[in-house]
């Protein structure tokens, strides 16, 4: 099937999944995550329709958008080095990936350097999985407190990635306790902070979107397994 064709495909299913939760299909956003992609799949999503793209690698990030220019809105939703917070900082518009507070401080440096607001959510691991990226639940609040007293930053909300499992229903309990966090830390952050959660993939995007993902990160069903 072609990218467009992929897309129709995505779409329908994401407002399925909305419907289904009684939530408004225009509540959840579509990431496609275009890592390794060349930049003419991209071309094919936009003609499509699609124009918010996620990137993992900062030099990939740097080549795309040089590569396409005006148009697409990046999302980085890669793990993310400080040294490297100027780069996305100029090149994002938001960040899924912000997990501990150094990196916080240096992508707020960086914005308000560039004169600019960025938009970060804060990457949770609610699965024990330590190998993985994110901040423990128990550290959220003060990071996410941090995060909306730094200038040039702009705390949108939550994300998480749970483990890769073959059935999707299990990745349910772990989107709705992020749900659950960003209701409890809502009470104590500036009005919109906690309007976004990031979860929800290719393999289970639609259960995360049952359990309230407004931003699902999707790549393989709209571009196809990478060689």
């Amino acid at each position: 099937m072609s990218v467009a064709a992929n897309l129709a495909w995505v779409r329908q299913r994401m407002d399925a999944a909305a419907r289904r939760a009684g939530r408004d299909p225009a509540s959840v956003r579509l990431v496609a995550v275009s890592k390794t992609r060349p930049p003419d799949d991209l071309r094919q999503a936009m003609a499509a329709g699609q124009m918010i793209f996620g990137e993992n690698y900062v030099q990939e990030l740097q080549a795309k958008v040089a590569a396409m220019g005006a148009g697409p809105r990046w999302h980085f939703i890669g793990a993310l080095q400080s040294n490297k917070a100027r780069l996305v900082a100029q090149l994002a518009e938001v960040v899924h990936s912000v997990d501990r507070p150094k990196l916080a401080a240096a992508l707020g440096r960086q914005a308000q350097e560039l004169g600019k607001e960025l938009g970060v959510l804060v990457q949770v691991s609610l699965a024990g999985e330590t190998q993985k990226a994110g901040c423990a639940a128990a550290e959220t609040p003060a990071l996410c407190q941090m995060i909306a007293a730094t200038p040039g930053l702009r705390l949108l909300g939550l994300m998480t990635m749970p483990p890769f499992f073959d059935e999707p229903e299990r990745a349910r309990p772990i989107f709705a306790e992020l749900r659950r966090l960003a209701r409890r830390l809502a009470a104590d952050l500036p009005p919109g902070a906690m309007n976004e959660l990031s979860m929800g993939m290719s393999g289970d995007f639609e259960v995360a979107i049952e359990e309230g993902a407004t931003l699902a990160r999707v790549g393989t069903d709209i571009f196809g397994r990478r060689g």
